[in-house]
């Protein structure tokens, strides 16, 4: 029985690929990093990992909840551990070769947290202007329209815009 193989193109499987390289290693770094007994990484969570397509070296990014102050320090501790980290990989991943370890602070995080703040600095909008923004520009418009759809109102009528009956 002689089977073809599909010639798939080298982009298209490359991503899924790593993308699923990239979820099992940052699992296999942050259950490490638990079992790791250092005051350092304590407050460090893995966010995300990004391999080159060769597979040969690994960018792991974090969170910490000590901000860019604590940066040297966890990047020291991180170094410190990356030998560790790696043969955990290869004990629990099977690939042809474990990616080099690199490691650096996830900046998405650090952005949405600065946006966070001056969102903040900024302060709540008029009451005024919330209320607009949530019934629509006219309120008249706003009741009308959820008794449309409906087909007929609460005493069985149709509602085709003639009087339903009730005294005006």
């Amino acid at each position: 029985m002689n089977r073809r193989r599909r010639s798939h193109g080298g982009g298209s499987r490359d991503f899924p690929r790593t993308a699923r390289v990239n979820e099992l290693l940052r699992e296999i770094i942050g259950d490490e990093l638990e079992r790791i007994d250092d005051p350092r990484l304590e407050w460090v969570s893995i966010t995300g990992v990004d391999t080159n397509p060769e597979l040969t070296t690994a960018t792991v990014f974090y969170s910490s909840l000590g901000g860019a102050e604590s940066d040297p320090v966890v990047l020291e501790a991180l170094a410190e551990r990356r030998v560790r980290l790696q043969s955990a990989i290869g004990r629990q991943a099977r690939l042809r070769r474990t990616p080099e370890l690199h490691f650096g602070p996830d900046r998405g995080v650090r952005e949405g947290l600065r946006v966070e703040a001056l969102l903040r600095e900024l302060g709540p909008l008029p009451d005024d202007d919330v209320a607009d923004d949530v019934a629509g520009a006219d309120p008249a418009a706003h009741e009308g329209a959820s008794g449309r759809d409906g087909g007929a109102d609460p005493n069985g009528e149709d509602r085709d815009g003639s009087s339903s009956g009730a005294a005006d």
